[in-house]
């Protein structure tokens, strides 16, 4: 089929036009819907695709306040558990920190995204809420003006666009919002040069708490999902395929990294998936440009090794949500006028923990050996502050659970 006048469908509209049916897209629309404005969600995978993938768990208290905020936490209320407690483990022995008694005493709540993004998901399309999937959004045009374009690529293959006042771009890195910036955007980047394996195991927790093992062959983590599932990470070598390691060479390096002869046997079960995570920092700024805005990792990238990936996405979407019906219902764009500067403070904020978690648990990269031995220095003494120090463990558990 060529791209010729023919193939191009009517024009369709809404006042907001949301890409992608994640967390902070869905959640936008379900707020945005209840402030009575019109918005419809373009999502370029199928229902199920959306439903089921695998990503966080670890909801942080002021997630919690928001989805109770907007009538939006019943299944999480009725299914999440909270967690509050993390295992350091490292050759020098293991100390536990309950971080739920520490700080401001404010636990996780254990949710996998994916019934998440179900819950939100189930609440707009009831309430008469437009999702298309299947519907690839290809660029946003016009993002200087009043009258924004999409131009999308429908289920059948037709090219199709939408009009809107605002365009909010929450379909990741990698999608149209990005791909649409206007010259001049700056992009914050690192690379920290660390990779995970990351695993979903059809098999119990073996630790009542987080586990991070610190180990000579690299990290390993351990974060329970359900009473029968549990996400593990293993530190690989950059470059590792998803099929490198055998189910076996899984579980024995997890058993040596997280000194399961010393502290207890791992539950081993069925490898259900696997995907391997190059750690990067990645910040846009400013947020707004013009009639195009972004949340979620469409604004930030952020390493999986604090967990503020999600929370981060459901913050920015009550700020955008609240932005967007002050000036839409209202006439007043004070709000997102502000939005990005906002958005931005607890986005570094969260960027600066991650980073000092990811230094806590790994060796330095590719560092010289006289620097090595320094950074190693360092890490060690990290450690032992945090296992002894109470305002330093206070300190961690406020950064831990906050966003």
């Amino acid at each position: 089929m060529t791209n010729s006048q023919s193939d191009v469908t009517a024009v369709q509209s809404a006042d907001v036009v949301i890409l992608g049916a994640g967390p902070a897209g869905l959640l936008l629309a379900n707020l945005l819907q209840r402030g009575g404005i019109d918005c419809v969600v373009l999502e370029r995978t199928d229902r199920t695709r959306v439903q089921t993938r695998a990503r966080a768990g670890f909801l942080a208290p002021n997630t919690l306040r928001i989805l109770d905020r907007h009538g939006l936490a019943e299944g999480l209320h009725r299914n999440g558990k909270q967690h509050g407690a993390c295992e350091f483990r490292t050759a020098e022995g293991r100390f536990r920190l309950d971080y739920g008694n520490l700080g401001r005493r404010e636990p996780h709540t254990v949710y996998p995204q994916q019934y998440l993004v179900t819950d939100l998901l189930t609440s707009f399309l009831e309430a008469g809420g437009r999702v298309h999937f299947e519907t690839e959004a290809l660029a946003v045009h016009d993002t200087g003006t009043t009258r924004p374009t999409v131009a999308v690529r429908e289920a059948d293959g037709r090219l199709a666009r939408w009009q809107a006042r605002y365009v909010a771009g929450c379909d990741g890195r990698h999608g149209a919002a990005r791909r649409s910036l206007p010259p001049g955007t700056v992009r914050h980047h690192r690379d920290h040069g660390i990779s995970w394996l990351g695993l979903l195991a059809e098999a119990p927790p073996s630790l009542d708490a987080v586990g991070y093992a610190v180990h000579d062959h690299g990290f390993a983590g351990h974060m329970a999902r359900t009473p029968e599932v549990t996400r593990y990470y293993l530190q690989c070598e950059r470059g590792t395929a998803t099929g490198d390691w055998s189910d076996g060479r899984i579980w024995d390096e997890l058993e040596t990294r997280m000194y399961a002869a010393e502290h207890g046997p791992l539950h081993r079960g069925r490898i259900l998936g696997r995907g391997v995570v190059d750690f990067e920092s990645d910040v846009i700024e400013p947020l707004r440009h013009g009639s195009l805005l972004l949340a979620g990792d469409a604004a930030s990238l952020i390493s999986p090794s604090a967990a503020k990936g999600a929370n981060l996405a459901v913050l920015e979407a009550e700020l955008l949500a609240r932005a967007l019906i002050a000036d839409l219902a209202h006439g007043d764009s004070q709000a997102l006028d502000r939005y990005s500067r906002q958005a931005l403070e607890h986005i570094w904020r969260a960027q600066e923990f991650s980073l000092w978690m990811i230094r806590l648990l790994h060796r330095e990269p590719a560092a010289p050996i006289g620097e090595s031995f320094f950074h190693e220095s360092l890490r060690r003494s990290r450690l032992e502050s945090l296992r002894t120090s109470r305002s330093h463990q206070d300190w961690f558990a406020e950064s831990y659970t906050g966003v």
